[in-house]
C-alpha cells in the first residue's frame, strides 16, 4: 500500500499580495508612452509628410463685413485744364510767358493772320453793295408799285365816265330822244371800262405782290451776307488769344513769332483752384467701377474722401483712366501731377464669413483650403464669393473659429493631409 502525502500538509495563514516594485511602475509608464507614441505614428502615417509651423500663415475664419475695394495709383491734376489753340494761318506773338498767373479775358496770344483780315474786308464791301442794292430795290418798287396804282386809277376813272355815258344813254332812250344802237354802244363801253378796271386792279395788286418778293429775297441775300460777314469778325476776334478762366500759364506749345496752322496747340492754362485725381485702375476691374463710387485718397498721412466723378471709355496700356473729385474741401498743399495712392470702395457686405487673404487664394484658384485640426493640415474643399485687398468671403465649407493655412500651401503639394510640426 502506497502513502499519500496528507499526513505532511499543513494550512497556512493568508498574506497580502505582494506590491510592484519601483522597476514595475516604470515599466507601466514606459508601455504608455509607447502607446502614445504609437498613436502620433499612426497619425503622422495617416499624413504625407511634416512641414514646420514656422514656414505658414494660419488665419482664423471670423465674421464681420467685407469691404470690396482696389489700391491704385495716381496723380494731381487740374479739374480744367484746356489747351488753347490757333484759330487760323499765321504768325503769333506770346503776351505771357510760362507759369504767369492770368486773370479772365486777359490776353495771352496774339495770330497775325493776313488772309483772314482780307476776307473780313472783302465780304465787308460785299456787304455795302447789297445793302445799296437793296435800298435801289426799294426804290424801284415803290415806282413800279405808283405806276400800277395810276394805271388802276385811270381804269376807274374810264369806268366811272362810261357808267355816267350809259345812264345819259338809258334816259334819253327810256323818252325816245337816242337810237336803241346808240343806247347799246353806251352798254358796251361801260362793260368795257369795267372790265379794264378790274385788270387794272388786279395788276397794280399782282405788282405789289412781286414787288414785295422782290425786296424779300434782296433782303435775305443781305442778311446771309450779314451772317458771313459775322462769322469772319467772330475768326477775326479769335485771333486775340484770351484766358478762358483765372489761373496760371502751364506750357507754351510754340515759339514767340513762330508761323503757325490752322489748329495748331498753342499754351495751356491751368485752373490750380480746382483740382482733381486721375487714378490708374487696372484693366481687371474695370467692369466693377461706376460713377459715383467712394473713393479714399491719401495725401502725406492724410486721407481724404472723394468720389468717382468720370471713367475713360478706353484701355491704355491695360489701365483704364479714372477722375475722382474731392468731396467737400480740397486739400491744402497740392501740386500739379503730385504722385498719390488712393483706394477704390466697390462694395460692402455686412454680416459675411471672412478669411485672411493670402498666396492660397492664388495657388488653388479658391477651390480648396488647408484646414489646420490637431497639428494636421487637412485639405478641404471650399467657395469663396468676393474678395477685398485684405479678405475674402467665404460662402460654402468653413465654420467661425476654423484656422486655415494662408501661406506656405504650396510646400503641401497635392497631398490631402500634412502634419505641422
Amino acid at each position: 500500500m502506497i502513502r499519500d502525502t496528507s499526513a505532511q500538509d499543513r494550512p497556512l495563514a493568508g498574506q497580502p499580495a505582494p506590491r510592484l516594485t519601483s522597476a514595475l511602475r516604470w515599466s507601466a509608464a514606459g508601455i504608455g508612452a509607447v502607446g502614445l507614441f504609437a498613436w502620433g505614428l499612426m497619425q503622422w502615417a495617416d499624413s504625407a509628410g511634416a512641414v514646420s509651423a514656422e514656414q505658414l500663415r494660419v488665419a482664423e475664419v471670423s465674421r464681420g463685413t467685407l469691404v470690396r475695394d482696389a489700391s491704385v495709383d495716381g496723380r494731381v491734376v487740374a479739374a480744367a485744364s484746356p489747351t488753347l489753340y490757333a484759330p487760323a494761318a499765321g504768325t503769333v506773338t506770346l503776351r505771357s510767358a510760362a507759369g504767369a498767373e492770368v486773370q479772365r479775358g486777359e490776353l495771352l496770344a496774339v495770330i497775325d493772320s493776313p488772309e483772314l483780315r482780307s476776307e473780313l474786308e472783302r465780304e465787308r464791301r460785299g456787304q455795302q453793295q447789297l445793302e445799296a442794292e437793296l435800298a435801289r430795290q426799294r426804290i424801284l418798287a415803290q415806282k413800279a408799285a405808283l405806276l400800277a396804282q395810276r394805271e388802276a386809277d385811270e381804269a376807274e376813272i374810264a369806268r366811272v365816265a362810261a357808267l355816267r355815258d350809259w345812264q345819259r344813254a338809258d334816259r334819253g332812250f327810256a323818252l325816245g330822244a337816242i337810237a336803241a344802237v346808240d343806247h347799246l354802244r353806251a352798254r358796251d363801253a361801260l362793260d368795257g371800262a369795267e372790265i379794264r378796271a378790274r385788270h387794272a386792279a388786279k395788276a397794280a395788286e399782282l405788282e405789289t405782290r412781286d414787288v414785295a418778293l422782290g425786296l424779300q429775297s434782296h433782303s435775305q441775300q443781305l442778311d446771309r451776307q450779314r451772317l458771313l460777314v459775322a462769322e469772319l469778325e467772330r475768326r477775326v476776334a479769335e485771333l486775340e488769344i484770351k484766358a478762358p478762366f483765372n489761373g496760371i500759364i502751364g506750357t507754351l506749345s510754340v515759339a514767340d513769332r513762330a508761323a503757325v496752322i490752322a489748329n495748331t496747340p498753342l499754351l495751356t492754362v491751368v485752373d490750380l483752384s480746382r483740382l482733381e485725381v486721375e487714378l490708374s485702375v487696372p484693366e481687371s476691374l474695370g467692369d466693377d467701377l461706376g460713377l459715383g463710387m467712394a473713393a479714399e485718397v491719401r495725401i502725406g498721412n492724410q486721407t481724404v474722401a472723394a468720389s468717382v466723378a468720370a471713367i475713360s471709355p478706353e484701355v491704355v496700356g491695360n489701365q483704364v483712366l479714372v477722375r475722382a473729385r474731392f468731396e467737400g474741401e480740397q486739400p491744402p498743399g497740392l501740386r500739379q501731377n503730385q504722385r498719390i495712392a488712393a483706394r477704390i470702395l466697390f462694395e460692402e457686405k455686412p454680416d459675411v464669413l471672412l478669411l485672411a487673404r493670402g498666396p492660397f487664394f492664388e495657388q488653388g484658384g479658391g477651390r480648396h483650403v488647408y484646414v489646420v485640426e490637431d497639428g494636421i493640415a487637412v485639405r478641404r474643399p471650399v467657395r469663396l464669393g468676393a474678395s477685398s485687398i485684405a479678405a475674402i468671403e467665404v460662402l460654402d465649407g468653413l465654420q467661425p473659429g476654423e484656422r486655415v493655412v494662408i501661406a506656405g500651401s504650396d510646400r503641401f503639394g497635392e497631398h490631402e493631409r500634412v502634419a505641422i510640426h
